[in-house]
């Protein structure tokens, strides 16, 4: 059997294997399916008998010259060995992916957001595909941070990469009780402060008010000697004001964006699919948007500004990290190609240096400005005439 992220795949009517919450979207992406192999060659096979090549021999890897560029990058005061981190919610507790990727090539880890008690989360249907991307309304579904702190974070703190632990709470006090317990823990590299799911009663209300935003950062910043990010909603008006009131509300960087808001519907039962009405809308769709998010926030603080939304290959990096992030977040690439992130770290720094640079902080943030508007001249209609006809 083939999991992804410990949910079984099958396969669907076409006979190419897609996961039970619909996540595969190879129509969307123009991949290949998978070849069927002679017995000899044989490593695997789906519920339906039928036999498909390694993944790896199917995610192919673009050849690069080899060159000497440095990846590593600040955010405040955490420094990563390189820009690729993993988003939350997309990548388990990365124990689940372990087989897939070499989890000590990441630039970091950031598991699944975790709440102050368990969250049974949001009823189903959960997930739904949709064209260019997902919408998810999973509800913060997890054990506690108490669970977290005894049976995930021991794992995580033994890889090489950083983790950086997602956290979300009801009001105030609860972020600010949460960055007290995670303080000094073994394995905690920073703390990510979600003010911006869409899918829990008031989940997005710190994130859309920059005041209520700034009040949760400085009760974590009291709390906690670990760097802070704050990761910020789509939803708004106007994110850069909401990014510098967690700038000034003490955080080490912005995470921008969570999802945005959206709705599936079956207008047969006249009904909407999802079981919360609305989810969060991520993938491919969302990019334009959380580029623009990017570009606004960095323009709008001096601390770093990790990308995320949409992004699966290098070149989606390569663009988030002009327009200002100084590193990103792979999230639901996860889903359809697990080993996205190896593939992408593979042609960074072929990708940097064809911008003339060797170290990766040196094209944050460089797009080019574009012109100002040239004023509008009224153009002057042509003099009227008439011609005759002899």
């Amino acid at each position: 059997m083939v999991y992804s992220l410990g949910e079984p795949l099958r396969a669907s009517a076409s006979g190419s294997p897609c996961c039970v919450d619909a996540l595969s979207f190879r129509a969307a992406h123009k991949r290949a399916p998978r070849p069927a192999l002679p017995p000899s060659e044989r490593t695997g096979t789906l519920a339906t008998g039928v036999y498909y090549a390694p993944i790896s021999q199917i995610l192919e890897t673009p050849s690069v010259t080899a060159v000497s560029v440095d990846l590593s990058v600040p955010l405040g005061r955490l420094r990563l060995a390189n820009p690729i981190l993993v988003a939350s919610g997309t990548f388990g507790y990365a124990r689940e992916m372990a087989g897939l990727v070499d989890l000590g090539r990441l630039g970091g880890i950031v598991p699944k957001t975790i709440t102050p008690q368990p969250r049974g989360g949001n009823a189903p249907w959960r997930t739904v595909e949709t064209t260019g991307g997902m919408l998810n309304s999973i509800g913060l579904d997890n054990d506690g941070i108490e669970a977290f702190i005894a049976h995930h974070l021991p794992y995580l703190g033994s890889l090489p990469a950083p983790t950086i632990v997602s956290i979300a709470g009801h009001d105030l006090n609860e972020f600010t009780e949460m960055a007290a317990r995670l303080d000094g823990l073994p394995g905690v590299a920073a703390i990510e402060l979600n003010v911006s799911c869409p899918n829990v009663s008031g989940g997005v209300d710190f994130g859309v008010d920059p005041a209520m935003c700034r009040k949760v950062v400085e009760g974590a910043r009291r709390a906690t000697s670990l760097p802070i990010l704050a990761k910020l909603t789509p939803n708004v008006a106007d994110i850069a004001s909401v990014a510098r009131a967690a700038a000034d509300g003490g955080a080490d960087a912005i995470s921008a964006v969570n999802t945005c808001l959206g709705m599936a519907v079956n207008w047969r039962k006249r009904k909407p699919i999802l079981g919360n009405g609305v989810g969060g809308l991520s993938g491919p769709a969302i990019k334009p948007i959380a580029l623009r998010c990017v570009y606004q926030v960095a323009q709008a603080v001096s601390i770093p500004v990790v990308g995320i939304g949409g992004i699966a290959t290098i070149d989606d990096v390569m663009e988030f990290l002009v327009a200002g992030a100084s590193a990103v977040q792979i999230g639901t690439a996860n889903f359809y190609n697990p080993t996205a992130t190896i593939t992408i770290l593979d042609a960074l720094p072929a990708a940097v240096a064809e911008l003339g640079a060797e170290r990766i902080i040196d094209i944050v943030g460089s797009l080019k400005r574009p012109s100002p508007a040239s004023p509008i001249v009224p153009i002057s209609p042509a003099p009227h005439t008439t011609s005759k006809t002899h």
